[in-house]
């Protein structure tokens, strides 16, 4: 039986070597598609072993699959973090989301291809992995639904919020005004998008000015 020290350093090796393959999966597939990836490619873009590959996920597809899982839920993690930080710090609920919108643009700033594919994928009907895709994008909107329901409740935003729809439509604010940033107005700063996406926020959610 292995030492739980022999244990963390093997786990820690496999997450490495797993975090190199999604890397090199994500960039592949999103310079030229799916179909066209192949795993001999993906390990060699790896630096690993094509058995490597197999020895980690069972098919591309399985891969392709996780890496969706690991993706959503790196940006599940940081929009939630934004929001509990916002109210540790005693933030209002708008506070909050302005917050997990700038944690938005952070994550799609660090992974831009990982975001083509991901926005890519939720119009494709006929995946194995649609409907793994549709938990995980429920996973991070209902981080801000519970955000908006809060402030709902606590009388900051109107009770005819439709808070499914709105959390979708400020999930999907940020995707697609990021990749729009990145592909046709990169000379912008972070800070500029995000203070463009703010005021858009005060305006049309909370009411102020």
């Amino acid at each position: 039986m292995e030492s739980s020290s022999a244990a963390s350093g093997g786990s820690t090796r496999r997450e490495a070597t797993r975090q190199k393959l999604y890397e090199a999966a994500v960039t592949l597939i999103a310079e030229q598609g799916f179909s066209a990836t192949t795993v001999d490619e993906i390990a060699e873009r790896a630096g690993v072993a094509k058995g490597t590959v197999y020895y980690n996920f069972a098919s591309k597809s399985v891969l392709f699959e996780e890496l969706l899982r690991h993706g959503v839920g790196l940006l599940t993690a940081s929009l939630r973090e934004a929001a509990e930080q916002t109210a540790r710090d005693g933030g209002s609920r708008v506070d909050a989301l302005d917050a997990m919108i700038r944690a938005g643009l952070v994550f799609i700033d660090r992974y831009p291809s990982f975001t083509q594919l991901y926005v890519a994928e939720l119009w494709r009907t006929n995946r194995a992995w649609q409907s793994t895709l549709m938990v995980v994008r429920q996973q991070a909107v209902a981080v801000v639904e519970g955000v908006l329901r809060e402030g709902v409740e606590h009388g900051e935003f109107s009770a005819e919020i439709d808070v499914p729809l709105t959390a979708a439509a400020l999930v999907g604010m940020v995707l697609v005004a990021a990749l729009d940033w990145k592909s046709f107005q990169p000379e912008r700063s972070l800070d500029d998008v995000h203070a463009a996406l703010s005021r858009l926020l005060q305006g049309r959610v909370s009411g102020r000015g």
